[in-house]
């Protein structure tokens, strides 16, 4: 990614952290205005609606969304993803889960999947924003 390019992020959260997403997202929330974002369906659902945010939004994760982001990733249009797993619930959809972030390590793509570890990833993109 360049400094003058808009960040492109896709944001992904597991039932039991979509309200951690949601306040992750507020945090963050001037940022992401100016970023392209990507999203599961619910989890995109709940940007848009509860924060307003301008999300384009792929299937859900378990038929599929988690898939769709990743063949953006391997297309280029994905700078960096967030991803909010859940650890202690087991997904039917994990080879999708584990196909996504193989892909980020493949491509190069930042991945986080904790809400400290998105918060250091957004806060580093922040800062490589050229200032206006």
């Amino acid at each position: 990614m360049t400094p003058t390019k808009k960040p492109r992020i896709a944001l992904i959260a597991h039932d039991k952290k979509k309200d951690d997403m949601i306040a992750l997202a507020g945090e963050y929330l001037d940022f992401l205005k100016g970023c392209t974002l990507s999203a599961t369906g619910t989890t995109g659902g709940r940007l848009a609606n509860e924060l307003g945010l301008t999300v384009e939004r792929k299937h859900s994760g378990p038929v599929g969304g988690d898939l769709q982001i990743g063949a953006q990733l391997v297309e280029g249009e994905i700078d960096c993803v967030i991803f909010l797993r859940d650890p202690m619930t087991p997904q039917p959809h994990e080879p999708d889960i584990n196909a996504l972030v193989r892909a980020c390590d493949v491509h190069d793509i930042a991945c986080a999947t904790n809400v400290s570890t998105a918060r250091l990833v957004l806060s580093q993109l922040m800062g490589a924003q050229p200032q206006a």
